[in-house]
């Protein structure tokens, strides 16, 4: 963010006796100057330009000072860089740098949008048009849910064989009287209860949902969307859907042997599933008693429901003993026996879905997904999916410019901390923008070695 000089200094005696100065007149500073890795990547990928093709901008173009592409480029970076708020963007708006990335021909002169022309895009009704006085950048939500789709299979050089799409639910903490709000008894206060479905560390979907529905509500209808727009593509991929016992549901399980789709969900617990696991529990602890350390004793059953169910299915339980007492799970599979065996269905398919929730934690603390205090779930819904690409843009970055360096698993935070919030000097002369880093910046290499992954990138054919 820029800083101005005015002519003011601030002094401070050091323990050494020197007397220490800082004064407001070191010229154009910028303290985010790695946001130039962010504009490489869109480079790389065009995942902005395609964000703004999913918007219907009614303006006059005569009258146009901000593109619907530059409103949000502007926005999706200040998230990137740790800005949550809009009220931020009044101090932005006179960032030079930031100017330059999203394409302002006179950055240091043509002001960026403030508060006020990025609100009107949450604010635009769906049924807006040019006739609409003041809010007309109206968002397109079905072209909104295949452009996620589109961007990870853009990621994909070859076809992979298979992919597990993970599915979870969250609540999005409310504090004032937003639509669709309700108090959710499990975690305790007012939120909505967004959906998401991942694959890997690409974010498929992101449906934000009152609190009083069931968790898995409308988990088939994006379920279905998804796989058909990725057969399109790759007709023969395999296909893994992954939950906890939340989406444990006759509706998702039929779904998906109907479209030949397997799952691996969680079983919540009762009675007869743990009476049908007693002889495994005996037995683990008899393991627990001799080693004093857990054990665990899997099971592979067929078990139906009494009323729920259409017809049995395949039930692996796990028998496990643990310091503080017996600890059994269960998971309902379309999986054979033939493709892998309970033990590894259980500790590597099914665990591995953990990674998904650090996915989603990601989002939500580094990438403000919580900040829903709009008064409308639509205008929430577009903030989720602003803070849902400022992810994926910052995905591509960890993915495709971080491969091979020590920050190749970085989360989000780490990256915007250590690649992204860089002081420097910015100097605009008539054919150049000058971005002067600090000599002392302690990852010089990794900052170098990205910027040599994603130029590579840009200089070949690239899907994404």
């Amino acid at each position: 963010m820029m800083t101005n000089c005015n002519g003011q200094s601030l002094q401070m005696q050091t323990e050494k006796r020197r007397t220490l100065v800082v004064s407001f007149d070191g010229g154009q500073i910028c303290s985010d100057a790695g946001a130039i890795l962010l504009k490489q990547v869109e480079q790389a990928t065009g995942i902005i330009q395609q964000f703004a093709q999913c918007f219907r901008d009614h303006r006059n173009p005569d009258l146009i000072t901000h593109t619907v592409e530059q409103l949000l480029a502007q926005r999706i970076y200040a998230l990137a860089l740790g800005y949550e708020d809009l009220n931020d963007h009044d101090e932005l708006r006179t960032d030079a740098l930031l100017a330059t990335l999203i394409g302002k021909a006179q950055p240091d002169q043509q002001p960026l949008a403030g508060k006020s022309t990025l609100n009107r895009l949450e604010l635009t009704p769906v049924r807006a048009n040019a006739q609409s006085r003041y809010k007309k950048i109206a968002v397109q939500r079905h072209e909104m849910e295949q452009f996620f789709v589109n961007v990870f299979l853009q990621s994909y050089r070859e076809t992979p064989k298979e992919i597990v799409l993970d599915i979870d639910a969250t609540d999005d903490p409310l504090h004032g009287d937003q639509l669709g709000k309700f108090f959710h008894g499990y975690y305790g206060h007012y939120c909505y209860l967004p959906l998401y479905i991942f694959c890997g560390h690409h974010l498929l979907c992101a449906r934000l949902r009152p609190a009083d529905i069931d968790g898995a509500a409308g988990s088939v209808k994006e379920l279905d969307h998804i796989v058909k727009q990725i057969r399109e593509s790759w007709p023969k991929v395999h296909i893994i859907v992954r939950g906890d016992s939340g989406f444990c549901r006759e509706s998702i399980m039929d779904w998906c042997e109907k479209n030949d789709v397997d799952y691996v969900l969680g079983l919540a617990k009762n009675e007869r599933l743990k009476q049908e696991i007693q002889s495994e529990l005996t037995q683990a602890r008899q393991l627990y008693q001799a080693s004093h350390t857990p054990a665990r004793v899997f099971k592979d059953f067929m078990y139906q429901t009494l009323k729920s169910w259409s017809h049995p299915r395949r039930v692996i339980g796990k028998a496990e003993v643990l310091p503080k007492g017996d600890n059994p799970r269960f998971i309902v599979t379309s999986l054979s026996q033939k493709q892998t065996d309970a033990r590894t269905l259980y500790e590597q398919r099914y665990c591995a879905r953990g990674e998904m929730e650090n996915r989603i934690k990601e989002q939500q603390l580094y990438l403000f997904s919580d900040r829903t205090s709009c008064a409308t779930m639509r205008a929430n819904q577009l903030r989720l999916w602003l803070s849902s690409v400022a992810y994926t843009l910052l995905n591509a970055l960890r993915r495709l410019g971080l491969s091979g360096t020590a920050l190749a698993k970085a989360t989000c935070q780490t990256i915007r901390l250590k690649l992204l919030k860089i002081g420097a000097q910015i100097r605009i002369t008539v054919r150049k923008v000058w971005v002067h880093l600090s000599e002392s910046y302690p990852y010089q290499d990794i900052f170098r070695q990205v910027h040599r992954n994603l130029t590579r990138l840009q200089k070949r054919p690239l899907r994404c």
